[in-house]
Order: structure tokens, then C-alpha cells, then sequence
């Protein structure tokens, strides 16, 4: 195998190692609102955003690479799983379908969009590629939805170290494989990710589990 076709195998190796790792990181929560039967302390928008990305990211990996299509359905399996045990321990369970039919409409009218009325496939191709690179930063976006409320309490309670980590290797992995492919709808979209990824770095070394736990013994 030449030293080229054998780096991209390893880059794509390890884009699927990494993203599995990452999505694999909710099944703390899980395992939690199974224990606790409360949703307390795990954000429900990383689950819908990654799930609406993941079923996004499938038509466009049908149209160009394998290798999304792996990832991206086993994401999607996994996403949805944690999206139905979400619903089921929540009380604002009228709240929860709002967002999740909201984002799954647009996904669908999308998808019309794109199959229905864009017959070139090249075409086809770009605007998807577009549409997911919206999800994607919004799936990397969502964690730093409660970033005021981090700050105010100062505590990172809600926001996981796990993910960060795993949210940094898939991106930093995604983007450099996004390079080798000349691939700008699959570099583009994860660049956030570093970048939101060093964000919340910053937010555990600001606000370390330690204080954090000072800090809610203060409160009580």
C-alpha cells in the first residue's frame, strides 16, 4: 500500500475510533437518569443537535464517502436511544418534542428539498454538504448552551470532561481528514469544535470539580 492510500486509512481509522468514542460518552448519562430516574445535570440539546447531525451526515456520506456512513449510523442509533430515555425520565416532556419535531421538520424538509428538486448530483452534493455543515456546528455549539449558567454558578456540573476530550480528538481528526479529502464541508463545520472544545478546557480549569463542589456545600 502506497504511504498515502496508508495514512488515509489510519486518519479514517481513527475518525471512526474517535467519533464512536465521542458519541459513546452519553452513555454515562444514560446510565445516570436510569439511576437517578431524573434528567438532573445532563443537557438534552447535545443529544437532539448530535442525532439531527448524525441523520443528516448519512445522505451525504451515501453521495461521497463509506466512512460517514459508518459513524454517522451508529451515531444516530445511539443518539436516538438516548433521546427516547431522556423523554421518558423528563417532566417537560411537552418541551422536549417541540424541539425534537421542530429539527426533525427541518431535516425532512430538507431532505425533500434536496431529492426532489436538486436532480444533479454534483449539485445535490454541494448543497447537502452545506445543510450538514450547519447541524455540525450546531452540534458543537449546543453543550455551551448553558455557558451563562456555568459562569454565574460557577460550576461545571452540567458540562462533561469525557465529552470535551473526545469532542476535541473527533474534530481536530474530522478536520484533518476533511484536508486530505479537499473536503471544505467537512473541514469547515468542525473547526468549532476545536475551538468550542478549548472553550470548555478552559471552563473546568476555571471552575475545577473541586471548587465546584465547595461551591454547592456553600449553597446548601
Amino acid at each position: 500500500m502506497e504511504a498515502g492510500g496508508l495514512a488515509d486509512s489510519l486518519l479514517s481509522g481513527a475518525c471512526v475510533l474517535f467519533t464512536l468514542g465521542m458519541f459513546s460518552t452519553g452513555l454515562s448519562d444514560l446510565k445516570h437518569m436510569r439511576m437517578t430516574r431524573s434528567v438532573d445535570s445532563v443537557q438534552f440539546l447535545p443529544f437532539l443537535t448530535t442525532d439531527v447531525n448524525n441523520l443528516s451526515w448519512l445522505s451525504y456520506g451515501a453521495l461521497k464517502e463509506w466512512t460517514l456512513i459508518i459513524v454517522n449510523a451508529v451515531g444516530a442509533v445511539l443518539q436516538t436511544l438516548y433521546i427516547l430515555v431522556y423523554l421518558h425520565y423528563c417532566h417537560r416532556k411537552r418541551a422536549v418534542l417541540l424541539q425534537t419535531t421542530t429539527l426533525l421538520g427541518v431535516l425532512v424538509l430538507g431532505f425533500a428539498y434536496f431529492w426532489l428538486l436538486v436532480p444533479d448530483p454534483e449539485m445535490r452534493l454541494q448543497h447537502l454538504g452545506l445543510f450538514c455543515s450547519v447541524f455540525t456546528i450546531s452540534m458543537y455549539l449546543s453543550p455551551l448552551a448553558d455557558l451563562a449558567k456555568v459562569i454565574r454558578t460557577k460550576s461545571t456540573q452540567r458540562l462533561s470532561f469525557s465529552l470535551t476530550i473526545a469532542t476535541l480528538l473527533t474534530s481536530a481528526s474530522w478536520t484533518l481528514y476533511g484536508f486530505r479529502l479537499r473536503d471544505p464541508y467537512i473541514v469547515v463545520p468542525n473547526l468549532p469544535g476545536i475551538l468550542t472544545s478549548f472553550i470548555r478546557f478552559w471552563l473546568f480549569w476555571k471552575y475545577p470539580q473541586e471548587r465546584d463542589r465547595n461551591y454547592q456545600l456553600l449553597q446548601t
